[in-house]
Formats: structure tokens, C-alpha cells, sequence
């Protein structure tokens, strides 16, 4: 009985990702980043301690971007009409998702922008 849960949960939470990675759109934007990061890691073959902050920051806006679609689930069943509190904690939740995507761009300007530069200067020359 206990596996059998356990079984359901992973059902339930895959169902979760699809739903959120069917409607929402920033969270498509952020797959398509995601792609993006894991493509350029692997041409300029990151050391594990890159890949370490290039998968926690993927990790991480994509929590964060769930976390926010959970959030305005559950406001828009407690609060179908528009009310300024319920307004406030979407607006608190995008900011987080916000917060994480610009650290995430951080990390990788700062591991991509260098091997970026390195590219192109031996390509110039």
C-alpha cells in the first residue's frame, strides 16, 4: 500500500510538471533557457563545479516558477474576484520567481561570458 502511494505521488507530481510546463508560458521561456544552458555546458564542456551552479540555478527558477503557479492556483480558487491582497501575493510570488531568473542569468553570465569571449578571440585570430 505504501509503494503503491509513493508510486502515485511521483504520477501526481510528473502531472504537475506537465501542467506547468503546458500553460504557462514563463515557464516555457525557462525551459527554453534551461536547453539553452544545458547545450552550452555541454560544447564548452563545464567542470563539475560549473554544472554544480548551472543545474542548482536551473533547479531553482523552475521551483520558484512552480511554487508561483501553485500560488496563483490556489489565490484564484480563494479569491475568484479580483481583491487587492490576492493581487499583492501574485505580485509577491512573480517577484520571486524574478529573483531567482535574475540570479540564474548571473551564474551563467559569469560562467558563460568569459568562455563566450574566449571563442571569439580565438575565432578572430
Amino acid at each position: 500500500m505504501k509503494i503503491r502511494a509513493r508510486i502515485l505521488s511521483f504520477k501526481y507530481a510528473f502531472q504537475g510538471l506537465k501542467d506547468l510546463f503546458t500553460t504557462q508560458d514563463n515557464a516555457k521561456i525557462h525551459a527554453f533557457m534551461m536547453v539553452l544552458s544545458l547545450l552550452l555546458g555541454w560544447f564548452f564542456r563545464l567542470s563539475t563545479t560549473e554544472w554544480c551552479f548551472i543545474i542548482f540555478a536551473i533547479s531553482s527558477v523552475l521551483a520558484a516558477e512552480a511554487f508561483n503557479t501553485a500560488l496563483e492556483h490556489i489565490t484564484d480558487l480563494v479569491s475568484p474576484e479580483h481583491h487587492k491582497l490576492a493581487g499583492r501575493t501574485k505580485d509577491a510570488a512573480a517577484g520571486g520567481v524574478l529573483l531567482t531568473a535574475l540570479g540564474a542569468a548571473i551564474v551563467g553570465i559569469i560562467i558563460f561570458l568569459p568562455k563566450c569571449y574566449q571563442l571569439l578571440l580565438s575565432v578572430v585570430n
